[in-house]
């Protein structure tokens, strides 16, 4: 059940603006049909219709934006039902970045609700569940900035041309997933310092930039069903999953 007290002060930005180059196709994977939807649209109508989020940034490529207006308002948008609270009513479609980095800071950029926290969620994982969803927030407002991850079940190597160099203790080991979230306004703060001294590295997630400027992140335990669809293998037990 959700918790009112939750209600309204948390966004969500959904980078959408990779290609999927390792998927193939000649479309974004975000935009492939997972079952009788495409990609992005289960964990978007996930967070649309959550009565926690209040607004819903998607940042999509900019040779696809119109591609991606014309399937929401014009196809999703009949499908909305009551259940979707005010719906699309609290989505914005934004061009993306280069980077997804910049992809989300875009997004951040965008909102205009009095949202307090944000959450940063890859459509490319289209099956996260709003139990998870909520414990991110109770985490931000209980701890601080956290991600999802999952904890490490096999043996890890490190190793270098192809030889083992050594073993880590997989007890320490979690895998990142999404959401990746913290208040809006810290979010803000780091993005103006990068402006001013770039990174001399390219992030990967929100949570390493939080890490590099010293910022605690909190995890919050994900699950095998909220995985990243990446490769044409993925794919088939993606729409397994779709189906059922």
């Amino acid at each position: 059940m959700a918790n009112t007290l939750l209600f309204g002060k948390f966004a969500a930005v959904l980078p959408a603006g990779g290609l999927g180059k390792r998927m193939g196709g000649t479309i974004p994977k975000q935009l492939m049909l997972l079952g009788t939807k495409p990609v992005y649209q289960y964990c978007l109508e996930t967070f649309l219709k959550m009565d926690e989020i209040a607004e819903v940034v998607i940042a999509v490529p900019a040779d696809w934006k119109d591609y991606f207006e014309k399937d929401i308002f014009d196809r999703i948008s009949p499908t909305f039902g009551s259940g979707y609270s005010n719906g699309l009513n609290k989505l914005k479609i934004i061009v993306g970045g280069k980077e997804r980095w910049q992809s989300v800071e875009n997004g951040v950029n965008a909102l205009t609700s009095n949202a307090e926290y944000v959450l940063v969620h890859d459509v490319a994982r289209p099956f996260i569940s709003e139990k998870i969803i909520r414990d991110v927030c109770e985490t931000l407002i209980n701890q601080g900035s956290c991600l999802v991850a999952k904890p490490a079940i096999d043996t890890i190597k490190i190793a270098k041309d192809g030889r083992v160099e050594n073993t880590i203790d997989r007890n320490k080991v979690w895998l990142a997933q999404t959401p990746q979230a913290a208040r809006i306004d810290l979010l803000k703060s780091l993005y103006a310092r990068i402006a001013k001294e770039p990174l001399d590295f390219t992030p990967t997630d929100e949570a390493s930039i939080l890490e590099f400027f010293g910022e605690p992140v909190y995890i919050v335990k994900g699950e095998s069903a909220n995985d990243k669809l990446t490769t044409p293998e993925d794919f088939e037990i993606f729409v397994n999953r779709a189906s059922k």
